[in-house]
């Protein structure tokens, strides 16, 4: 894949953290012996922070710090906060501490930080030692204590509501929208404005139809299908306008930036945006009309692309498909409107053939899905699995997302390309490469490294010969983790993982707020009056962050319904994989469920003395020679689930009897 050439500048005599005052902007972390350390926005020299200096930061604050002393010998340096531009957390778990005429709020955290007073007007019915989750209202730095109030009440028969709320709230992600972006979206008018119709090309004729999961209630892309004439059609992948209704300076803006996404647990989302908006108002729901921002292709049975146009639209769903539908189609070829959905899964899958030939990695992980009770309780994991129907829409979304990026990309000003929120993934790199190289040699596959595109083609020739063997989701899992971290950059450098040039997320604004930044500039591009926001870098950082803060809830998330899952399961045995060797123990995954959980080197003491050989990623039996390597098959007994760490723990047994 070609690289975009990057212009590099120099300045001279200059420090990259301190300014003249000896001041930096970093991002604070809390150990939990309570010492402080502020990592500076370009990740060079931590600065410590002692407890006496945090001036009100909590973990997880981007802050401003002044050096206040530097060790010449060691270039460790000390500091102290002198102020806090950014509250990650406002909201906390924990347990109330009441008194005659005051009360405390405890909190249940492993980072220290200050009780919060809680004046007896804001208890809202909280008592004495209740869990509840309470809000920092104020501090100001005169205030001994922070200021806060009980927002909700944690009773103890909604363990599960707690315990995802606090992987929330952990993470930075409020639960409640604010009662002035609830004010604000509460004016928005269900009824499309006829004049800005008139302003749209309108599709609301045109045949129109969304797939989504069965569980799904925002709708945010559609496609539409029309035959211009004899081998030619006109493909429109039709996203939701959320930036018509979100406008730049309002407090639903700076709520949605806050948040940045969406969170998805095993069962509950913590939306970006109020329900009115990603449920109704931009919801594509059929048999209504929608405002949509558009890219809309010409293209034969081949997937060629003779002509594309970007644009804000008006639609009308005419039918809404789970993917099981489309899949059932698609098997069977049957049901309403099967022509349309037979040849566009052929361009798709063409779409993805091209793809995969021009150097994009063909990395699949599995997913899980939980069959929960009616009180959230995990009766049942599904393991979700890629079909054509899911591919459909993934083809036909990337094209929209790289040739909206593609678009932008040509637009300058002064010789200069404009802010733009690019997402981009790096090339791997080449430490984190070799042992991975190393790994696969073992189990027989070869890997030239001689360049970018020959790692690509090595990687989707060890994919595809590992179909169905032991060792396919280890590899497959290790594969991912060798790579590069996609990120949101004004700096484009690519994405390697896809073999695009220019690449951006376009297709998802109700849940991603990086989409909503590319619909505005888009929007100002199409105008012919781009827009520079010089703050566009500090954005996708922002962005990028809080993407991997939801990542952590949606792990964690998962792990505790695993956890539950596990212990109506306790004494049971299954069948496993090996997913992780080390000097305490073997990590095993079950087939069935994808439920990791520790063999302990200690129970595994009972039937030999083993040890990490590292050059092998196995433990061996010094008696026996038994080796334990990653990708073998074992068989487990579940003995201990502990749903406060999200703790599994497992026993090897001989075989399942």
């Amino acid at each position: 894949m070609k690289k975009k050439k990057t212009k590099h500048t120099t300045t001279k005599n200059t420090h990259p953290n301190k300014a003249i005052s000896g001041t930096l902007k970093g991002r604070l972390e809390v150990t939990r012996s309570g010492l402080g350390f502020v990592i500076p926005e370009t990740g060079t020299g931590d600065l410590l922070i002692r407890p006496g200096d945090f001036n009100t930061a909590l973990n997880g604050d981007t802050v401003i710090a002044k050096v206040i002393k530097e060790s010449f010998t060691t270039k460790k340096k000390e500091g102290r906060i002198v102020e806090v531009l950014q509250r990650r957390q406002t909201e906390f778990v924990g347990h109330i501490q009441l008194s005659t005429n005051f009360a405390f709020f405890i909190p249940d955290s492993d980072k220290p930080m200050p009780d919060l007073f809680i004046p007896l007007n804001k208890l809202n019915g909280a008592k004495n030692k209740e869990k509840v989750l309470a809000k920092m209202v104020r501090w100001e730095k005169g205030d001994k204590k922070p200021i806060g109030e009980v927002v909700k009440i944690m009773k103890a028969e909604d363990e599960n509501d707690a315990a995802m709320n606090e992987i929330l709230v952990e993470n930075g992600f409020p639960l409640l929208f604010e009662k002035d972006v609830l004010k604000e979206t509460a004016t928005l008018s269900e009824k499309l404005d006829e004049t800005e119709i008139a302003k749209r090309k309108d599709f609301r004729d045109t045949l129109t139809f969304t797939i989504d999961p069965v569980d799904a209630k925002d709708f945010d892309d559609a496609i539409s299908f029309k035959k211009i004439k004899n081998n030619i059609y006109e493909i429109g992948v039709h996203i939701a306008d959320v930036s018509y209704y979100v406008q730049p300076n309002t407090a639903l803006d700076a709520e949605a930036y806050k948040r940045a996404t969406s969170v998805y647990l095993p069962d509950r989302v913590n939306p970006m945006l109020p329900e009115k908006i990603s449920n109704e108002l931009c919801s594509l729901r059929p048999n209504e009309d929608k405002f949509t921002f558009s890219a809309v292709f010409e293209m034969n049975t081949k997937g060629e692309i003779k002509n594309y146009w970007l644009g804000r639209t008006a639609i009308h769903s005419n039918h809404r498909y789970t993917y099981e539908d489309v899949q059932e189609i698609i098997e069977n070829k049957e049901g309403i409107y099967k022509d349309e959905i037979l040849l566009l899964n052929d361009i798709a899958q063409r779409l993805r053939k091209q793809r995969f030939k021009e150097g994009a990695i063909n990395f699949s992980s599995q997913e899980v899905r939980f069959k929960l009770d009616k009180n959230g309780k995990p009766i049942g994991i599904v393991v979700k699995e890629s079909k054509e129907a899911h591919q459909l829409i993934e083809e036909f979304m990337l094209l929209a997302n790289k040739t909206v990026a593609e678009h932008v990309s040509k637009i300058e000003i002064n010789n200069k390309e404009i802010p733009f929120p690019y997402r981009i993934h790096d090339q791997p790199d080449e430490e984190k490469l070799q042992p991975f190289v190393e790994y696969a040699r073992k189990f027989g596959y070869q890997f030239n490294t001689s360049s970018p595109d020959k790692i690509a083609q090595s990687f989707n020739e060890m994919l595809e010969a590992v179909k169905g063997k032991p060792e396919q989701h280890v590899l497959e899992q290790l594969g991912i983790r060798t790579m590069a971290k996609a990120a949101y950059t004004s700096k484009n450098i690519g994405h390697y993982g896809l073999g695009f040039e220019f690449y951006c997320h376009f297709t998802s604004p109700i849940r991603r707020y990086p989409d909503v930044l590319v619909h505005r500039v888009l929007e100002s591009v199409l105008k012919e009056k781009p827009m520079l926001d010089n703050k566009m870098e500090e954005q996708c950082k922002h962005c990028s962050e809080r993407e991997r803060a939801a990542m952590e809830c949606e792990r964690a998330g998962n792990k505790y319904k695993q956890v539950e899952f596990m212990q109506s399961h306790i004494g049971e045995v299954f069948e496993a994989v090996v997913s992780g060797v080390a000097s305490f123990g073997v990590f095993a995954e079950t087939v069935e469920h994808k439920c990791e959980g520790l063999v302990s080197i200690v129970g595994l003491s009972d039937y030999d003395d083993f040890r990490l050989n590292e050059n092998d990623f196995s433990l061996v039996g010094r008696r026996s020679g038994r080796k334990f390597k990653m990708g073998d098959k074992l068989y487990i007994k579940v003995v201990a689930a502990n749903l406060d760490k999200r703790q599994l723990d497992y026993e090897w047994v001989l075989q399942k009897k």
